[in-house]
């Protein structure tokens, strides 16, 4: 080869090597990123279960702090609601259109459960009761996933056996009727607002709703966004 083919070459060939070399650093510095970009947790869920005759304050709480969090703070915890039909009628007579059926319900796809109590002359035990529910919150339960519930919503918690030697609280009122009946599941009453056993969340009425839905939030995330959140809130 005469030295002036030699140079015509290697002169045409630099840009060729210049040209592999910047698609090679692109790619790269692709790859690079994505190795390297957060990865962004998955969405926790909360299921909360809308019994016929719920109690509309008692279940509003859970909606309303966890909305809260996503909005002002974008925690990753969403709450879905849950019923055995897809509209129910509520405490006086408030109607809600639930995200889920209960039959299409597994405890393996949410991280922690949510009972608010209800009104018995607006057919609360019926679906609190039913045997597809209780056996709900034993998996729950059997996974260590936090159930959190509000005034009577401790009965199917009771009746469902996981509260057997356990301290539970409930509705106190009305002579301790309802506290009572706790106690026949073999329970042990406390006479506290609210009582937490493991991974079970218990109080007493409505009063304590706002408050078992922060603590709640604070397992599910931390003792700071909690306390944000209340300050936001104003409580």
């Amino acid at each position: 080869m005469h030295g002036a083919e030699f140079f015509t070459n290697i002169y045409i060939s630099i840009p060729q090597i210049e040209t592999q070399i910047y698609w090679f650093a692109a790619a790269a510095a692709i790859f690079v990123r994505v190795l390297l970009r957060p990865v962004k947790e998955e969405t926790m869920k909360v299921l909360l279960f809308m019994a016929k005759g719920v109690e509309t304050m008692e279940a509003s709480v859970f909606i309303d702090v966890f909305g809260w969090s996503r909005s002002e703070l974008q925690s990753d915890i969403e709450v879905i609601t849950c019923g055995m039909s897809k509209e129910v009628i509520s405490t006086f007579n408030i109607p809600f259109t639930v995200d889920v059926l209960l039959d299409q319900v597994t405890a393996d796809d949410y991280d922690a459960l949510a009972i608010p109590g209800g009104f018995e002359e607006y057919g609360f035990y019926e679906d609190a009761y039913d045997e597809r529910f209780l056996q709900l919150i034993r998996e729950f339960d059997r996974q260590e996933k936090w159930i959190a519930s509000i005034c009577v919503g401790a009965l199917p918690i009771g009746k469902s056996g996981v509260l057997q030697g356990r301290s539970a609280t409930t509705y106190q009122s009305d002579d301790g009727a309802r506290q009572k009946q706790l106690q026949a599941f073999d329970v042990h009453v406390m006479n506290e607002p609210i009582v937490i056993d493991k991974n079970v969340i218990t109080s007493y009425n409505p009063a304590s709703a706002a408050h078992v839905a922060f603590i709640l939030l604070e397992k599910m995330s931390s003792r700071e966004t909690a306390q944000e959140i209340k300050r936001l809130m104003g409580f």
